[in-house]
C-alpha cells in the first residue's frame, strides 16, 4: 500500500512539474521581430483602427471574390488569376486590403468560423507570395454567416465557399 501511494504521489509531482514548464509565458524576446498574431508563417500586421469589414471606410465588391472546394482551403489554378489581380492593384497604390473567409452552411459553426480563416490565410500566403507586403493584408473570417446565397444546394454553396476582398480607405 505504502509503494502504491509513493508511486501516485511521485506521479502526480511530475505530472505538475511538466504542465508548470510547458506553460511558461513567453517573453518578449521569443516573439522579437513578429507582429500582429503570428498565424500561417507570415505574422499578421496590427489591425488598422476603425477598419471594419463592413464598415464605411472599407470598399467591398470592386475586386472579384475567390471560390474554394467543399471543405477546401486551397486556392485553385483557376481562382489563382483573381489573386493575381488583387496583386496588380495592390501594386499600384499603398492600400491595406481586408480579406474575409466565407464557408457553406454545413458543418459546425467553429469549424466553419476556421476553414473561413484559413481560407484567408490561403489567399493571403498567396499575394505574399505575389510581391505583396503582408503589413498591408489582415484577416477576417465569417465562417457561415452572411452568406452570398442563402439558399440550400450545390449552387447556392459553392457561392458561399469564398473570400472577399475590401479595400481600407
Amino acid at each position: 500500500m505504502n509503494i502504491m501511494k509513493l508511486f501516485l504521489t511521485l506521479s502526480l509531482v511530475a505530472l505538475v512539474a511538466v504542465t508548470a514548464t510547458s506553460c511558461k509565458k513567453k517573453t518578449s524576446d521569443e516573439f522579437a521581430g513578429m507582429d500582429g498574431d503570428y498565424v500561417s508563417g507570415t505574422p499578421l500586421p496590427d489591425r488598422i483602427d476603425g477598419a471594419n469589414f463592413f464598415g464605411s471606410n472599407v470598399t467591398r465588391g470592386q475586386l472579384s471574390p475567390v471560390y474554394f472546394g467543399y471543405d477546401s482551403m486551397t486556392v485553385s489554378d483557376s481562382e489563382l488569376m483573381k489573386v493575381e489581380q488583387v496583386a496588380t492593384v495592390m501594386g499600384s497604390g499603398d492600400n491595406t486590403v481586408i480579406i474575409a473567409g466565407f464557408t457553406d452552411d454545413r458543418g459546425t459553426e467553429e469549424y466553419n468560423r476556421g476553414l473561413g480563416e484559413k481560407r484567408a490565410q490561403a489567399v493571403r500566403e498567396a499575394l505574399i507570395s505575389m510581391g505583396v507586403s503582408g503589413g498591408r493584408i489582415q484577416t477576417v473570417s465569417f465562417g457561415e454567416e452572411m452568406p452570398a446565397d442563402p439558399g440550400s444546394g450545390d449552387s447556392a454553396w459553392s457561392l458561399n465557399r469564398r473570400a472577399e476582398f475590401g479595400v481600407v480607405k
